[in-house]
């Protein structure tokens, strides 16, 4: 009996890299875990990639993406760049910059987002030893008084400041920019502003100094200061060299090697000020003579549309998102055949970052890919920062499950220190940050004293007889808490108990209880099942068959909980939106417990107050 369509060219499963691990307890009560092969060969700077794959394939394509149309229209056809065209493009901007002396002292910085034009600078600085640092573009498009933006670009003494759209940018730029500084943009010189367009730097004519410059890069130099979120006050400068990059880069391949025998194929629209989207995915498609699309949708109410389609279009290899991403995209692969007939097409992995993907969206996933290809797809995730390029611990595909992020991946040693009560996870490698840029203190803080770099986040066994599993998320000890009566309470591994035992309804949740007797939690409603429940128009928040069916599923967890640190006393449904001005949701899209915490302090105080609101559900048996 033949297949049926969707199985006749469906590609077989790839099975994963897994390198061999060995445990050393040491006397102080800490563990080393530590891969038993060395880390393969990398070069020194990233751009030697992009040469030896525009000497193998110059007319594939690297990176693309859609024409603009006019507003309200979708986008038109995909304006593409081949290796050949880059290589090209990289050597004369190449040549422009070190014409204009920029450095470690003077970098190129990005105010705009993700487009062609910082493909090209980005690679270009790279390839001459120039420093870039893109900045999130909301702390200059949202932001009223730049606190931010102003912040970075003091710490970063910019020798030339690069916006897509000079006009957009335009009250940044005269806030913050100052006048001795060259304005580089694609198109719209603000007003009263002079600026150099990326044409004038694309007519340069690069001569030996490019290839001196790139034989000279030093791959312990910044390459990129990325910053980190701010969240718990104001960005700091994180170093990322060359030999952080492509270490890195080796690191996945490795964990990856399919990606090493097929050019990757990816859609993205994880923003390049961080990490996962700006190091490790574009990074991917570079290292392995790959083609990246860029996505302009997002996973928000209103703007997955783009994503929708360009899926229908692009069949990837690997597809990397943030948890609310694949919440959406389950939703439209459930009810779109042909969506799901491409999305699965050529899938190799898919892979998740930014927080805990929900239990039930992971077994949607799982059973979809089934019936398309007639197994599952693997469900890849781990640990990582900025501060470690971002790749460093990795999931086990046998052992792959929510919460779960696996062991170190070659080239990094782990150690997990005991504190306060839990085992934190640090790292030392070649992929590791040296640094905070003009930031001493906050890089002394980082590191502990054998050097190894501090998550903040710890981590358990998954069966402590058998180490070889891996290990599982076990709470950011700086988002743990204690309440009144001195329990601490791990805010992390809480928080994916909860929207387990809540699913369908809620997809995430907000923990209180700092310095309180109980625990109360905000929670995310999943819209697509909370409709079954609720008719349209009816508000979500006190609708009794919601609410009956929230307490019920409360009372449920809280009677499987050994105290009062695992027991949500009351919880109440969040109607509204969370806000990106508010700090309350990332660019990724994943929730800053503190800053929603903060920006519903009076829903709080209900959720606290006797007697509470009619709004708030309260937990049977513990009323």
């Amino acid at each position: 009996m033949s297949p049926p369509d969707a199985l006749r060219d469906a590609p077989e499963r790839r099975r994963l890299g897994a390198a061999p691990v060995r445990f050393e307890p040491r006397a102080d009560g800490a563990l080393l875990v530590t891969p038993v092969p060395q880390l393969g060969p990398y070069p020194h700077r990233l751009t030697e990639r992009l040469e030896h794959h525009a000497a193998l394939a110059p007319d594939r394509t690297l990176i693309a993406k859609r024409r603009p149309a006019p507003k309200g229209q979708p986008g038109g056809d995909w304006q593409r760049i081949t290796y050949g065209e880059m290589l090209a493009k990289v050597r004369a901007v190449g040549q422009s910059l070190l014409d204009r002396g920029l450095s470690a002292e003077r970098p190129l910085v990005f105010l705009s987002g993700n487009c062609l034009d910082q493909a090209v600078l980005t690679l270009a600085a790279l390839h001459v030893g120039v420093p870039v640092a893109p900045v999130s573009p909301s702390y200059a498009l949202l932001a009223k008084d730049f606190q931010k933006l102003r912040h970075c670009l003091a710490l970063l003494t910019p020798g030339m400041v690069f916006a897509n759209d000079g006009a957009r940018f335009g009250d940044a730029i005269a806030a913050v920019v100052a006048a001795d500084v060259e304005l580089l943009v694609s198109a719209n010189p603000p007003a009263g502003r002079a600026a150099t367009t990326m044409d004038e730097l694309l007519a340069t004519v690069p001569g030996r100094a490019v290839d001196e410059a790139a034989a000279a890069v030093d791959p312990d130099a910044p390459a990129k200061i990325l910053f980190t979120s701010g969240s718990t006050g104001l960005p700091k400068g994180v170093v990322n060299t060359q030999r952080m990059i492509c270490s890195n880069q080796q690191m996945l391949l490795e964990a990856f090697p399919f990606m090493g025998e097929e050019p990757p194929v990816l859609l993205d629209w994880l923003p390049w000020h961080h990490t996962f989207g700006g190091n490790h995915n574009i990074g991917i498609c570079l290292y392995n003579g790959g083609t990246m699309y860029m996505d302009d949708g997002r996973p928000v109410p209103g703007g997955y549309g783009e994503s929708l389609r360009n899926l229908r279009e692009i069949a990837t290899s690997i597809h990397f998102n943030v948890p609310r991403g694949f919440e959406e995209l389950v939703h439209h692969l459930k009810e779109d055949a042909a969506l799901r007939r491409i999305f699965f097409s050529k899938l190799h992995m898919m892979f998740y970052s930014a927080a805990g993907l929900p239990q039930h969206i992971w077994n949607e996933l799982d059973k979809l890919a089934l019936a398309e290809r007639g197994h599952t797809i693997p469900m890849i995730t781990g640990l990582g920062a900025t501060e470690t390029a971002p790749f460093a611990i990795c999931v086990r595909e046998e052992h792959s499950a929510s919460g779960v992020v696996g062991l170190p991946v070659p080239g990094l040693s782990l150690k997990l220190a005991p504190v306060a009560g839990k085992m934190e996870a640090r790292v030392k490698g070649p992929s590791i940050t040296p640094g905070y840029w003009r930031n001493p203190e906050a890089t002394a803080k980082a590191f502990d004293e054998e050097g190894y770099y501090c998550f903040g986040d710890a981590l358990a066994p998954i069966d402590r007889d058998d180490l070889h599993k891996g290990f599982r998320f076990d709470g950011r000890i700086t988002e743990d808490f204690k309440m009144a009566t001195g329990t601490w309470v791990s805010v992390g591994p809480l928080r994916e108990k909860l929207v387990a035992a809540l699913a369908p309804y809620v997809k995430d949740a907000v923990i209180a209880g700092v310095d309180r007797d109980f625990l109360c939690a905000i929670l995310l409603p999943e819209a697509e099942a909370v409709a079954t429940l609720v008719p349209k128009g009816e508000d979500a928040a006190t609708h009794p068959a919601l609410r009956a069916a929230l307490a019920d599923k409360l009372a449920a967890l809280g009677a499987k909980a050994t105290g009062s640190s695992q027991r949500v006393a009351r919880a109440v449904l969040l109607t509204s939106p969370l806000s990106l001005d508010a700090g309350e949701i990332t660019d990724k899209g994943s929730i800053n417990q503190r800053a929603v915490l903060a920006a519903r302090a009076a829903l709080v105080e209900d959720l606290y107050a006797d007697p509470p609101s009619s709004l708030v559900i309260i937990t049977p048996e513990l009323s």
